[in-house]
């Protein structure tokens, strides 16, 4: 076994919510550690996926996942070539990882952020340089652009970022985009529907840069967590290369049935950025009434800090509410709910607080 696999501290899943209630001995638990979408999926993705021909079980999927990828490339204007699927972003951000680092190379991110980006890396022995979010939890592009050097490789922007929920524009983007002509800039977009701004995504931006990666997933506001797809958009010559090492038939038949369901019924999607933003919205008056600070999410959550974070992490926990720990220091990562469940989060915090 390679020596640099045994030093890996792995990604650790949580438990399943049953097994947890029961351990916990909780009548309810709900998880708002995961960024899920409370209000789960399109009602046409369960027609869709009952509907799917159980005698086809015995065939491999359709491994160029034509239909959906023809439904995208309409969608965004693109040439179907530039999109390569996976299963879910985790297997993306580990292909990606293989194909451009090797021993020695590094690899840029701004911290925190979603901590698969610095395992894969370390997986391909390479070094991972971070840089500190700003004050306000944005990027610290000056800082990023003072990092880089020969031996960068990739750069991650995760936008909104995982945990903070900060977003940057397209312009502060293209801007950082077009100092870094030769380096491989991947932007992370599993939020961006829930952005509420007009055409927040830089999706346009994998036709002027050939440097420039643009990845989406299902899981988050399509609420397709549990079918794994997710797909990223390259320039066609780079896309050709990802397609080298990904698993012939790595997306299956149902998770492309539920995914081309989901893309489609845009007035769920809507429905669920509706209800997002208000709650969001509802969280953040919270906050700035009992003075909790937080930064300004665009996200499904909203990272905020708190004294002895974690002995409030426990409290919600023993009340019936999962919450993320761990990402910084006295910080948590709230998942927001609906609308019941942010209502029993304000006032078990506001009760904690007259302890």
């Amino acid at each position: 076994m390679r020596e640099v696999i045994k030093k890996l501290q792995p990604y650790v899943p949580e438990k399943p919510l049953e097994i947890l209630k029961d351990e916990l001995g909780l009548k309810k638990l709900v998880r708002l550690s995961a960024n899920e979408n409370p209000y789960g999926t399109s009602p046409k993705v369960k027609k869709a996926v009952i509907d799917w021909t159980y005698e086809q079980s015995n065939r491999y999927p359709d491994g160029n996942a034509s239909e959906l990828r023809q439904l995208i490339a309409k969608r965004f204007s693109l040439d179907p070539k530039q999109i390569v699927f996976s299963v879910g972003l985790d297997e993306m951000i580990a292909m990606l990882s293989r194909v451009f680092l090797e021993p020695g190379d590094e690899e840029l991110i701004s911290t925190p952020t979603f901590s698969e980006y610095a395992l894969n890396a370390e997986i391909e022995e390479a070094s991972i340089k971070k840089v500190p979010v700003l004050n306000n939890g944005g990027i610290d592009f000056s800082g990023m652009l003072e990092a880089v050097n020969s031996k960068t490789k990739l750069i991650w922007l995760c936008n909104p970022n995982n945990p903070t929920g900060t977003y940057e524009t397209t312009a502060d983007i293209e801007k950082f985009i077009q100092q870094v002509p030769n380096k491989l800039v991947l932007i992370d977009e599993a939020y961006i529907d829930f952005v509420d701004q007009e055409k927040p995504s830089t999706m346009e931006l994998t036709k002027k840069y050939p440097n420039v990666v643009v990845m989406r997933t299902f899981s988050k506001v399509y609420g397709l967590a549990n079918f794994r797809i997710g797909y990223s958009v390259f320039a066609k010559q780079i896309a050709e290369q990802m397609q080298k090492v990904r698993l012939p038939y790595n997306v299956n038949s149902i998770a492309q049935v539920a995914a081309k369901a989901a893309f489609e019924d845009q007035n769920f999607v809507d429905q669920v950025v509706q209800k997002n933003s208000e709650q969001r919205i509802s969280l953040e008056r919270f906050f700035n009434r009992l003075e909790i600070k937080y930064y300004q999410s665009q996200a499904n959550f909203i990272f905020f800090k708190y004294p002895e974070a974690e002995k409030l992490a426990n409290y919600l926990l023993q009340n019936g509410y999962l919450l993320r720990t761990e990402l910084k220091k006295d910080w948590l990562r709230l998942t927001i709910g609906t609308k019941e469940d942010n209502q029993e989060i304000q006032k078990l915090i506001e009760n904690y607080g007259r302890e």
